[in-house]
Order: structure tokens, then C-alpha cells, then sequence
């Protein structure tokens, strides 16, 4: 007589099911927190720098949208590499992630200085999208230094 199964659980296919053990648990286990990658980080400062400035500047920036990328298209004739992309007409602000972190060789530096360097990013992109300088989007947020 065949052994029969029985009926599975949940109702996730079986394929990370190996060996009859079920299915695999997070790495981090059940009491630690969730890994961060540099992309959740990068995001996650983009995100929280956007909604200071959207608090900062409320009228000019109320439909702005901020989309961060991977990388920049191609663009015939253009040399160089885009960190940022401004679309007045669409009002958008698209930062490229990976020019970002990888032409400043953010390897070498702690999580103060890639938090400082993804801000000015995006300060520098919203101020092009204003037609401001950079350091009028926020004059008291770096008096103290």
C-alpha cells in the first residue's frame, strides 16, 4: 500500500518544500530584525528627504513625483552619467541609484556620509526642478554646522 500525503498546509506551492522539511524561515530568524539592503537605505532616504522638502515647500512641490532607478536610459550625445533626471513638464525628480553610490566610492564611507551625499542629491534635483540654489530649499537645516 502507497504511503499518502497530506494535504499541505498552506497554500504556497511546494517548491521550496525540500526534502519534506517545509518551508524555508527567514534568515534573520523569528527575533531579529529584517535585513536592510543599500537599495531599501537608499530608498528609504530618498523617500524621507522628499517628504522634509515636500513639508518645506508645500505649494511648489504638492504633485511633484520622486522615483529613484536604477540606472539612467540611453541618451544619444550626452557624455557622462546622470545621477538625477528632472521632467519639468511631467514634474518628476528620477534619481539613479547606482551612479549615486557608485561614482562618490561610497564604499569606503560610513552610513553618515551616504545618508549626507543621497541628500544632496536630492536637494540638488529639487532645486533644479525649482530653479533655486540648493541651499535655499532648507536655509536653517545646516546652520548648526
Amino acid at each position: 500500500m502507497a504511503a499518502q500525503r497530506s494535504p499541505r498546509a498552506s497554500a504556497r506551492s511546494g517548491w521550496r518544500d525540500r526534502h519534506g522539511r517545509g518551508i524555508r524561515s527567514a534568515v534573520t530568524g523569528p527575533h531579529l530584525p529584517l535585513l536592510h539592503t543599500r537599495a531599501d537605505l537608499f530608498d528609504l532616504t530618498v523617500a524621507s528627504t522628499a517628504e522634509y522638502l515636500k513639508d518645506m515647500w508645500p505649494d511648489e512641490l504638492a504633485s511633484v513625483i520622486f522615483e529613484v532607478a536604477g540606472l539612467p536610459g540611453e541618451v544619444d550625445g550626452v557624455s557622462g552619467i546622470d545621477r538625477w533626471r528632472v521632467s519639468l513638464p511631467q514634474r518628476t525628480v528620477t534619481l539613479y541609484r547606482l551612479p549615486i553610490e557608485r561614482l562618490a566610492r561610497l564604499q569606503r564611507h560610513d552610513e553618515l556620509h551616504r545618508r549626507m551625499l543621497i541628500e544632496s542629491c536630492v536637494f540638488r534635483a529639487v532645486a533644479e526642478l525649482l530653479g533655486k540654489d540648493p541651499w535655499d530649499l532648507a536655509p536653517e537645516r545646516f546652520r548648526h554646522l
